[in-house]
């Protein structure tokens, strides 16, 4: 009987849903995307996409897991090993199946996170922003047909689990008082980075703790701190099991994101990292000068970023929901110091900057010069540079629009937190 009111009060919602032109444009546009990449990834790229690294790694830790790091994958596998087990059914089922369900798996994750997407809005919602529900569809249509949408399906890569679960973490920490919901949020946000490390930099902006600047006192609730650091270490600390049973699995990883020769490679990236080293290459640097300097780079931009960052939210003025500019933060830091910040990771970004749009006040200056412009570049104009990328990168190897609107957000986050609103 449940489950008859629930399909029940999901068709009256689809109806209500259909009224409006543009979720009509966004749920046909977003068919094609999906269909599109079935064509484009099973007959013409079957060996160039990221789903093909993940078939051949779900192999690799079934068979032999020793070689987890050091099998010839047509990219390298980046993530930790626990991850190498979530494509072995995949691998099991063979390529053209197993990427058939894993895009399906994708679109009704995509679903899911418009869902949580919207109840997360109207939670945090401001009160200067309309009461209606119009606005919010528009903008949560604008992220289903987004054009890294198109570009996560083909390469069959697996964003969409680790957004899930950071608006699901998000919403029970905003939403869900007592340890016990605190601790669940910090289980799914470690298992995001189990999925994929791109939300590393967020665990610092978990720690519940504030310097009030005009009172001097420091805030830190310890206890509750404590349990979000247990509850995102849980899951990670699996891993280190692995790493014990196989040692060389530690020196694959690590090899594999920051020592090899891999992470220096010229590419498309658009981080402040990647633009560096690019430019190494540019003015004549040998791929070995270049391996010399990769690390010192990456710690530089990331301790920088992360100082500023940290130090701006611990000092916030933000009356509420300052978690989810916390989260922002670790993302953007993530994307601006890492080797490689590709396209398809901005379906981690893009959520975060739609509820923070609705946020901040409806009238914003940061919303109307900053926001917004990100939202719709991001969303539609990024892969028009990336494409740029490879008609100059003989000689301009330099893929930097995306850059610069992420050091636009790092600024917003920035000025938001130290900016007393009214």
């Amino acid at each position: 009987m449940k489950v008859q009111n629930f399909l029940s009060q999901v068709k009256e919602r689809s109806k209500e849903l259909w009224k409006y032109k543009i979720v009509k444009y966004a749920v046909i546009i977003h068919g094609v995307y999906f269909i599109l990449s079935l064509i484009l990834t099973l007959i013409f790229l079957r060996n160039n996409n990221d789903f093909k690294v993940y078939y051949d790694v779900g192999g690799v830790a079934l068979n032999n897991l020793e070689d987890l790091y050091t099998a010839p994958y047509k990219w390298p596998f980046r993530y930790l090993p626990i991850a190498s087990l979530l494509f072995i059914p995949f691998h099991l089922m063979g390529f053209d199946l197993g990427f058939i369900v894993f895009n399906v798996l994708n679109l009704f994750l995509n679903i899911l996170i418009c869902v949580i997407l919207y109840k997360i809005i109207i939670l945090i919602r401001a009160d200067s922003h309309e009461k209606d529900e119009k606005r919010v569809i528009v903008y949560i249509c604008i992220y289903m047909m987004s054009l890294p949408n198109l570009f996560n399906y083909v390469l069959g890569q697996i964003n969409l689990y680790v957004t899930l679960l950071i608006l699901l973490s998000l919403y029970i920490y905003l939403q869900c008082k007592g340890m016990k919901w605190e601790f669940l949020a910090s289980v799914l946000l470690g298992i995001s980075i189990i999925i994929k490390p791109i939300t590393v930099f967020m665990i610092p902006f978990i720690l519940i703790i504030h310097f009030d600047l005009i009172n001097k006192k420091l805030k830190f609730d310890i206890s509750r701190s404590f349990i979000r650091l247990v509850g995102i270490f849980l899951p990670i600390s699996l891993n280190f099991l692995m790493f014990l049973m196989v040692p060389n699995l530690l020196d694959g990883f690590i090899s594999a994101n920051f020592t090899s020769a891999e992470p220096s490679q010229i590419n498309h990236s658009f981080s402040i990292t990647k633009l560096i080293i690019n430019f190494f290459y540019f003015i004549g640097f040998t791929e070995e000068g270049v391996l010399a300097l990769q690390m010192p780079v990456f710690f530089i931009i990331a301790i920088i970023l992360s100082c500023i960052g940290f130090i701006s939210f611990v000092v916030r003025r933000i009356p509420n929901h300052s978690l989810l500019y916390g989260y922002c933060f670790g993302i953007v830091i993530m994307f601006l110091c890492y080797f490689d910040s590709w396209d398809h990771h901005l379906l981690n970004l893009i959520p975060l900057l739609i509820m923070i749009l609705f946020n901040l006040p409806r009238e914003s200056s940061l919303t109307r010069k900053y926001i917004k412009p990100s939202i719709i570049f991001l969303s539609f104009f990024d892969l028009v540079f990336m494409g740029l990328f490879f008609v100059t990168g003989s000689f301009f190897p330099f893929n930097f629009a995306s850059t610069i609107f992420l050091i636009l957000i790092f600024y917003v986050l920035v000025k938001n937190s130290i900016t007393k609103r009214n």
